[in-house]
């Protein structure tokens, strides 16, 4: 039985058992797999047990699928380690033989003499009346006095002017002060309902490293609970933590970070038997604290997330006009041809790009649509690269193949793995009205003719950028007069209505036949008229760019 390692084009790498008879891959919510990466395929691939071996085969994806650097025709048998690209995600087949270290909750009831848990709202409460009630001896006066006195020191402390880190640290040092510890940790909510280690302390002279315990961040971080454990060793819960038993902590109390809004995550401390045992005092200390911290953590969160959400704001600012820069300031006038081009991004910046050059002294008109992988600031980067690989080559006078070539290599030594871009390349000779291109793995082109026909110009490599050495051909066409060309990114294709259907070529191909007499103008409002009644609304979840040619009647 093998194990899939999935490294996706977005997001972070996981793990799952190949298992069953049939795994499909791809992006649609239909698929078994579904993997973030707009270039793949609704469904891309599809793993199968046959005679008791597993194999993958291509549904007829747009750029294919590649077994250890090889794109396959055929369906081929997988062994360990081999290595599979699907356009910017990659899955690698491990053997299932690994054990998993995780530390995992176990159900077995545990000795309540041991461990104790208790809602932390409930002793929040109990804090609030205990005091104005049940003061009736001196050392219970005293030891309400000595709480309040420590709180209000906590308070004065937290409400320093402190970036989140700082305060965090603050937390720690006035826990060790009180509670005197080895070694204490705060977990925080990462934003995608996962936990990170985002602050740690030990003692002078102890050198640990906090192990997470799932246990104790389901029952503390998850459910509100204070935990007291008097001896790691004999409680059951944590019968599987043998990393935790190796490390030699025997004593624990663990408080979460609780406001109105819920749970951010925990504060846990943690001792050697024969160094320190905590009691319900320290937790009823820890709980108290952690509630005096939770709504500092929290504002002072929020207030850096809004600081980091103006700068990225500025920062798009900044790379949607370098951008724009970027694209055609204004289409060039060719004499006996009608062109228009735009783009409309999805998210500030685009990932599109679009170019359309004279050469050769106004005999040719060199005509560049492309579509690189990812989305915002990252995208935008990319695009630059691009437009800057291709610009000599294109001014040099070379071919469509040739540039595609040249753009491939460079771009696939210049970045990582999983950043590439399908584009088309043509060459328009303004006196013949031939058109000479290369289509890396993008979106086929339309040739709608003056008669009503049109005919798809597909695929003849693959994307640049994907593999160091690409194949590129190129192909001819004759733009006779009145016929229009199109070229278009997948945001047009792709849009998908409230029933999640996809716009599709053949309505695109439709209002371009419908319009082929309008004016360029005209017939790009006619396509966006017809996305907008099509989408009913859906917010376009892609870039969206088109550029558009028409050979004028003599």
């Amino acid at each position: 039985m093998f194990r899939l390692h999935i490294v996706p084009a977005h997001g972070d790498p996981f793990d799952q058992v190949l298992e069953g008879d049939s795994l499909i891959v791809g992006r649609s919510s239909a698929a078994e797999l579904v993997l973030a990466d707009r270039f793949l395929s609704r469904k891309h691939a599809r793993l199968f047990q046959e005679n008791g071996a597993w194999l993958v085969e291509d549904l007829g994806s747009r750029n294919g699928t590649l077994v250890n650097g090889t794109k396959i025709e055929a369906p081929t048998k997988l062994k360990e380690n081999d290595e599979l690209r699907l356009s910017g995600s990659v899955i690698m087949v491990r053997s299932r033989d690994k054990k998993d270290d995780r530390v995992v909750t176990s159900s077995v009831k545990h000795d309540t003499a041991q461990t104790v848990f208790r809602r932390a709202s409930d002793l929040i409460s109990r804090q609030s009346s205990d005091a104005t009630a049940g003061l009736t001896t001196p050392e219970a006066l005293r030891r309400q006095t000595d709480r309040l006195r420590l709180l209000n020191d906590i308070h004065r402390a937290l409400g320093q002017s402190l970036e989140l880190d700082e305060l965090l640290e603050m937390i720690l040092l006035r826990a060790f002060e009180q509670l005197e510890p080895e070694e204490g940790v705060i977990i925080l909510k990462d934003g995608e309902g996962g936990y990170r280690k985002a602050a740690r302390r030990s003692a002078p002279g102890v050198d640990t490293n906090y192990v997470f315990s799932e246990t104790l961040i389901t029952e503390v971080a998850e459910k509100g609970m204070a935990a007291l454990v008097l001896d790691v060793e004999t409680d059951s819960r944590f019968g599987n933590a043998q990393s935790i038993l190796s490390s030699g902590i025997r004593s624990l109390v663990a408080a979460p970070f609780l406001d109105a809004e819920g749970s951010l995550g925990m504060i846990a401390l943690n001792s050697r038997y024969h160094k320190r045992q905590f009691d319900e005092d320290d937790m009823e200390l820890l709980v108290s604290l952690a509630s005096v911290a939770a709504l500092r953590i929290r504002n002072v969160a929020l207030a850096e997330e809004a600081a980091e959400r103006r700068r990225l704001e500025e920062e798009l600012k900044l790379a949607r006009q370098i951008q724009v820069a970027l694209l055609p300031s204004k289409i060039p006038d060719v004499e006996g041809f009608e062109l228009w081009g735009g783009n409309v991004p999805s998210r500030g910046v685009s990932g599109d790009y679009y170019k359309i050059e004279q050469r050769e002294d106004g005999r040719q008109c060199v005509l560049v649509i492309a579509d690189v992988s990812g989305k915002g600031i990252a995208a935008s980067l990319l695009t630059a690269s691009l437009e800057a690989l291709a610009a000599g080559p294109i001014e040099v006078g070379q071919d469509p193949a040739e540039i595609c070539t040249k753009v491939c290599r460079r771009l696939f030594q210049r970045t990582p793995p999983a950043k590439y871009a399908t584009m088309i390349l043509a060459i328009l000779d303004r006196e013949t009205g031939e058109l000479r291109y290369t289509n890396a793995g993008h979106n086929p082109a339309l040739v709608v003719h003056a008669n009503g026909e049109h005919q798809e110009l597909g695929p003849t490599g693959m994307p640049v950028g994907l593999l160091e050495e690409g194949n590129y051909t190129q192909k001819s066409v004759e733009l006779g007069p009145g016929d229009l060309l199109v070229l278009y990114t997948d945001g047009i294709t792709e849009a998908a209505n409230p029933d999640d259907e996809e716009y599709g070529i053949e309505r695109l191909a439709e209002v371009c036949k419908q319009n082929r007499d309008a004016g360029l103008d005209d017939l790009a409002a006619a396509i966006d008229q017809s996305l907008d009644d099509f989408v009913q609304g859906v917010p376009y979840a892609d870039d969206r760019t088109f550029v558009l040619t028409r050979r004028l009647s003599s």
